[in-house]
């Protein structure tokens, strides 16, 4: 509950962290107030982790916000996840400064996300013939020093300041930077003023807050991957170290495939996307995109038929809303297509009985664990279907959570494959007594990587849960507000249960399509609305909102060419398989 101003020079603030008011003087920054009550704070947060930035009435904000009104104020660290893309933000802030001193004739791009952190390169300013960029390979000792640079200006502990420019300003600043993609995407937009924001004279812009000062981004490394590098920082809350570097080089190969894609098409980051929207030229694109996923499912699908005398089933994994069941089905009918007879099963059919079910820390029942399905009888059945027999499928009801045999009857013949789909397909833990060669697994996901800009990259998992929010809205009555309060539970889950197992893929299907995010916006900005000030999940909200609002949505007519073979149609409705 809020008070009322105490008088016309002091404010009242509900300091949630330490559960207390506090008498500010009106004009005063959360700053002053956070150095005031931060011992309070460590003993809420954890002893030594750092205050990022805040959460204002569930809004995030850096900790230079003046405090006018009064207002409920939570402080937050690395283990809030606005407290984790704050100190990623600057810490690029902080790359990008140390890489335009010793690179002036060159450009960082921060090009998409790995498990271990961010994959950057530094390009020449002049693409090749095709639209790809030539990258600067950097040797390991320009990387040590990229290193030392950033960990000396995060040793001094360099200010982060921001000012409103004009366009003009912007325009003149980022083309002096050889930042295209930032101006293309400014121009796009039309507006007239932006916040930039400036470190050491250098400036920038970001779609959220930066901390205070470079002095609490101690925690990263600089590890050299493919033709660049990889930016590490902390993962899951852990805020004094980075995890070991995974070298999962399926996934950065789709990743790259992609992205260079994006560059023969043209489209490397949305201020040219945009552009393709309001020109009226984002049908043709929209073929083009489905046409390689279309390509994609053949290439996969000539794999598994070059197997043919030894596979007979495939595996089908991905995290939440990848589009694993449209991957099944479209694979599928190129299987046909080559001759052979596809059977599609979930493996969603495989649960243990409810009761069963384990439970988490919380005691609620954990359907994302291994130990939720039936291992015994999956093992067991396909064992018997690889040897020639028949075998009764189930069919898993949730309303009573049991499985029921309704006869459905199954044999693999000559020409039948068996595709099935499910979170722990790639785990060999699932199937540990039937024989590996006779299986063929496929990782599918929406891994984007198309940038803003050059420096600020769209995270895959933002891309998902547009997707899952306007699915589940439209297929299950659930509200966005839900969707975003158990998104991080449901990333917790894909951390432990299927991004391990990323790499046991042998083939790995990108669902991503360059012109999707103008589609979602279409369908996620109104849900998004809808959530209350008062929702816990507003702060995300808000932010996914920001984001949208740098891309221009499609019209209706424009949605309505998409074909209703997509992928996308899983999500937003007209699919037809």
């Amino acid at each position: 509950m809020l008070c009322s101003t105490v008088n016309m020079e002091e404010v009242r603030i509900y300091c949630e962290n330490t559960g207390s008011y506090e008498d500010v003087v009106m004009g005063s920054t959360l700053k002053a107030l956070s150095d005031r009550v931060c011992l309070s704070i460590d003993a809420k947060c954890g002893s030594g982790m750092p205050v990022l930035a805040a959460l204002v009435d569930h809004k995030h904000v850096s900790l230079d916000y003046r405090i006018i009104n009064p207002h409920n104020v939570r402080f937050i660290g690395y283990d809030h996840p606005d407290g984790r893309r704050t100190y990623i933000r600057s810490l690029c802030f902080v790359l990008q400064n140390v890489v335009r001193e010793m690179f002036p004739d060159k450009v960082l791009a921060i090009d998409y996300s790995l498990p271990s952190g961010l994959y950057c390169e530094i390009r020449e300013l002049a693409p090749r013939e095709d639209g790809r960029p030539y990258v600067y390979f950097v040797t390991d000792a320009e990387l040590e020093e990229i290193e030392a640079r950033m960990r000396k200006i995060i040793s001094e502990d360099k200010p982060f300041s921001k000012a409103m420019l004009d366009l003009g300003e912007c325009e003149r600043l980022f083309a002096a930077n050889h930042q295209t993609e930032k101006v293309n995407l400014m121009k796009s937009l039309g507006r007239y003023h932006y916040n930039v924001y400036f470190l050491d004279g250098q400036a920038d812009t970001f779609y959220g807050p930066l901390a205070p000062s470079t002095g609490c981004l101690n925690t990263f490394d600089i590890m050299g991957f493919n033709e660049g590098f990889c930016l590490q920082y902390p993962m899951d809350g852990d805020h004094d170290k980075v995890l070991p570097m995974k070298r999962q080089s399926k996934l950065a190969t789709a990743l790259k495939e992609h992205s260079d894609w994006c560059s023969i098409m043209g489209v490397r980051a949305v201020g040219t996307l945009n552009e393709k929207v309001r020109s009226g030229k984002i049908i043709d694109l929209i073929n083009l995109s489905e046409a390689l996923h279309e390509r994609k499912y053949a290439d996969i699908a000539d794999q598994i038929y070059a197997r043919r005398g030894n596979v007979k089933i495939v595996f089908i994994a991905g995290p939440s809303s990848s589009g694993k069941t449209s991957t099944s089905k479209r694979l599928a009918l190129q299987c046909r297509i080559l001759g052979l007879n596809p059977k599609v099963i979930e493996l969603d059919n495989y649960f243990v009985d409810r009761e069963q079910t384990p439970r988490d820390e919380n005691g609620e029942y954990d359907f994302e664990c291994l130990g939720a399905m039936d291992l015994k009888l999956l093992g067991h059945q396909l064992n018997e279907l690889l040897s020639g027999n028949e075998v009764e499928i189930p069919r898993f009801n949730f309303k009573e959570g049991r499985k029921v045999y309704e006869g459905n009857m199954m044999r693999l013949h000559e020409k039948d494959i068996l595709i099935m789909e499910g979170i722990h397909a790639l785990n060999p833990a699932m199937i540990p007594d039937v024989d590996n060669s006779k299986v063929f697994r496929v990782y599918a996901s929406a891994l984007t990587s198309l940038s803003i800009d050059e420096n600020n990259n769209i995270s895959t998992s933002d891309n998902r849960m547009l997707r899952r929010m306007i699915r589940d809205n439209r297929t299950r009555g659930i509200n966005p507000e839900n969707t975003i309060t158990m998104w991080q539970s449901v990333r917790r889950g894909e951390n432990r249960n299927i991004f391990p197992f990323q790499e046991n893929a042998d083939a790995v299907f990108n669902s991503a399509h360059i012109f999707e995010l103008p589609v979602l916006k279409y369908y996620a900005e109104p849900l998004l609305r809808r959530i209350s000030p008062s929702s816990p999940a507003y702060p995300e909200a808000k932010r996914m909102l920001k984001f949208l609002d740098y891309i221009v949505a499609l019209a209706p007519q424009e949605i309505a060419a998409i074909p209703p073979t997509s992928i996308l149609r899983e999500f937003i409705d007209g699919q037809t398989l």
